[in-house]
């Protein structure tokens, strides 16, 4: 990557969202293709990418602007930005608490009432709950993490930008550290002792406190007024070692790092972001920055920029199609015929086309970029 540039978007981000876009589609999609795709290079996976990324695009645009804005201003941008999504998470949570959850019951698909348990325990609870974020349903519990992220973000980048990023760096990296010794579950401990209804797991399966670090870290590098840090040589080997044995590790063990040894799983646990997984990812991250003159001279991969462009559209609508896709033909369990995953995989890659296609068109009032014709190319 090279350093931001002062206008315009930076295509490599919106590439590699789309790419982060793409993993989760091939994951959440319930076909037979599943196990294999989803956590491609190693253990870590899309959403791990698509919260960085998100984050360092964040950094780069507020930051830029907190360098001109009051903070009132700063502060109201982000926090519209924050409705936006908040309503797109309340349109996905009436689909699935209402037609997704019908359809659930009257076709016998375990995989939605599963996905729904605690909505048909304690409907009332639920709905509440999840109108005010604290309710999380399996595949709609990205957005809720992503809002409060955005809701603190003024606060962070005007700290940021006054008092620099270390303090905040050291306080995040405790706080992922308190995670690992179970923070979040001993206040939601307290919490059910005082009455609170919804159990632990049904509140998201990522744990906030352990996910802030991907946030925090990633607004730091993105709001950086420099080029992009370079790795040093003597990097170079412990970063390639530690990605391709974990690549090769993930490949040859399945997505379990070592069944039947729970030790082993929880440092690379995904809700609360174990240290080998975070490990994992910094060895990603350093190796894609190292080799940005290669993999930028590459011809420019448009369908996936187009995507990483309309990333909440496309996220949202990746969503609508799982969700319906689960209710129509099961879930990943459901035996089938590869050609028909195949072609519920085209039809779903077709679907988000469509839907970036739309919101580019939108955005543009009704007229496509001459470029962009060339996207699908």
């Amino acid at each position: 990557m090279t350093a931001p540039r002062a206008s315009g978007r930076q295509w490599e981000l919106d590439a590699l969202r789309g790419l982060m876009l793409v993993l989760m589609t091939l994951t959440h999609m319930p076909t037979g293709f599943s196990p294999v795709l989803s956590q491609p290079f190693g253990f870590v996976s899309a959403a791990e990418g698509f919260v960085f990324l998100s984050a360092l695009l964040a950094g780069r645009v507020y930051g830029a602007r907190a360098e001109r804005q009051s903070f009132a201003e700063l502060r109201a941008g982000l926090w519209r930005r924050a409705g936006r999504l908040y309503l797109c998470q309340l349109a996905l949570l009436l689909l699935a608490f209402t037609l997704i959850a019908w359809l659930g019951v009257v076709r016998h698909q375990g995989g939605v009432t599963g996905l729904l348990e605690y909505f048909f325990i304690a409907p009332a609870s639920a709905v509440g709950a999840a109108l005010v974020l604290l309710h999380n349903p399996p595949l709609l519990d990205v957005l809720p993490l992503y809002i409060l992220f955005m809701l603190i973000t003024p606060w962070l980048l005007a700290h940021g930008r006054r008092h620099g990023w270390r303090g905040l760096l050291c306080a995040s990296l405790l706080l992922w550290l308190a995670e690992q010794w179970g923070l979040g579950a001993a206040l939601h401990g307290l919490a059910a002792s005082a009455g609170w209804p919804v159990p632990y797991k049904d509140m998201g399966a990522f744990h906030l406190f352990a996910w802030q670090l991907l946030w925090v870290g990633g607004l730091c590098l993105g709001s950086r007024r420099r080029p992009w840090p370079r790795m040093r040589w003597w990097l170079w080997g412990p970063a390639l070692l530690l990605a391709g044995s974990t690549l090769l590790w993930r490949h040859m063990v399945g997505q379990d790092p070592m069944p039947g040894v729970p030790a082993v799983a929880a440092l690379f646990d995904k809700w609360s972001l174990g240290p080998l997984r975070l490990l994992n990812g910094a060895a990603l991250v350093a190796l894609l920055l190292a080799s940005a003159p290669l993999w930028r001279a590459l011809p420019r991969p448009r369908p996936l920029e187009l995507l990483g462009r309309q990333s909440l559209p496309v996220f949202c609508a990746h969503l609508v199609i799982v969700l319906f896709t689960l209710a129509f033909f099961g879930s990943v369990e459901t035996l089938r015929p590869w050609r028909t995953d195949a072609l519920l995989l085209a039809a779903a890659f077709a679907g988000l086309f469509a839907v970036a296609l739309a919101a580019q068109w939108r955005d543009q009032g009704g007229r496509l970029r001459p470029r962009l014709a060339s996207a699908l190319r």
